[in-house]
């Protein structure tokens, strides 16, 4: 480290500046641990091979927090204009003109984007190019409190069931927060409504089976204690946590990708893994099953028509 407390860190052909690395991002007390600066950049090198395939050609909305996660919290839409010319950009549309989203392509952006404490990548489930056609689309398992872990277990392995009989490949990840998101890749046929309504219709449908447990009610206060079945991620601009993304939380939680074999897990929690463990995680593949191009809706769309009207 040179005295003005940086240090550089190959990362392929590029030579990244690593500002302050000692300095905390996650104070320890309790069971928590401390981490640092340093700690974040070299988890995210740990799992770069498996998370950047996660994030290329993204649009992305980052959460950073300069002074750690007891200090103020911003989010990242546009590319400040101090980043390297060669971090990717992707000018995408809004309402009122455009956004310079961020694009994480290789592996020394993330690290790069780690050193701006950058905790946790939130990313487009469409990309570049393409912005209007998702081939992603998630389920979001929320529940009412973040002790009922069992029911957010229980919805998983129910709307698996479901996805298995339309048909439709699946995947599962931790929140690193309180839930799980089930992960559905599609062919990038249809727009957002089309994909956002098909996710709708199959949520609704197992609300319609399991009213006492599952919701699709958009107000908190419509939920009860029922765990709620959220696809509003599949709209335009919406955004979902990148598998192995840190979380801003005590102990430095990650989102992470499992098997369905693991939902079981008795040891298993949203914030199950952490920057300690989650690259051993990453390097069993749980994800290896979902291979090639993601299916297309409309089969899919065919057979869950069927049993909506049966």
């Amino acid at each position: 480290m040179s005295g003005d407390g940086v240090r550089k860190v190959r990362v392929g052909r590029r030579s990244v500046e690593i500002h302050r690395p000692d300095k905390v991002l996650f104070p320890g007390g309790g069971e928590a641990k401390q981490y640092t600066k340093g700690d974040l950049v070299a988890y995210y090198l740990s799992v770069a091979a498996f998370m950047v395939p996660q994030l290329r050609g993204r649009p992305l909305m980052l959460e950073r927090h300069p002074d750690g996660i007891d200090g103020p919290r911003f989010m990242q839409k546009n590319t400040p204009e101090h980043y390297p010319e060669w971090v990717m950009r992707a000018e995408v549309a809004k309402e009122d003109g455009t956004v310079r989203h961020t694009v994480c392509d290789d592996s020394a952006t993330l690290a790069y984007l780690a050193d701006q404490a950058c905790l946790t990548l939130h990313r487009w489930l469409s990309r570049v190019g393409r912005v209007d056609r998702p081939d992603l689309m998630v389920f979001d398992l929320d529940p009412a409190d973040g002790s009922r872990f069992a029911a957010v277990v229980d919805a998983a392995e129910r709307l698996g069931e479901l996805l298995d009989e339309l048909r439709l490949p699946s995947a599962l990840m931790t929140t690193g927060s309180r839930g799980l998101h089930v992960v559905v890749p599609v062919d990038g046929h249809d727009d957002f409504d089309e994909v956002r309504g098909f996710a709708r219709d199959a949520a609704e449908l197992l609300v319609a089976e399991h009213p006492d447990r599952l919701t699709t009610a958009a107000r908190k206060k419509d939920r009860g204690d029922r765990l709620y079945l959220d696809v509003q991620r599949n709209g335009y601009a919406q955004t979902a946590v990148a598998p192995f993304s840190v979380r801003a939380l005590p102990g430095a939680p990650v989102a992470t990708p499992l098997t369905w074999e693991q939902l079981r897990d008795p040891e298993l929690g949203p914030r199950r893994w952490t920057i300690a463990d989650a690259a051993e995680q990453a390097h069993a593949r749980p994800w290896s099953a979902l291979t090639g191009r993601g299916r297309a809706l409309g089969p899919a769309r065919r057979r869950l028509d069927a049993l909506r009207s049966a």
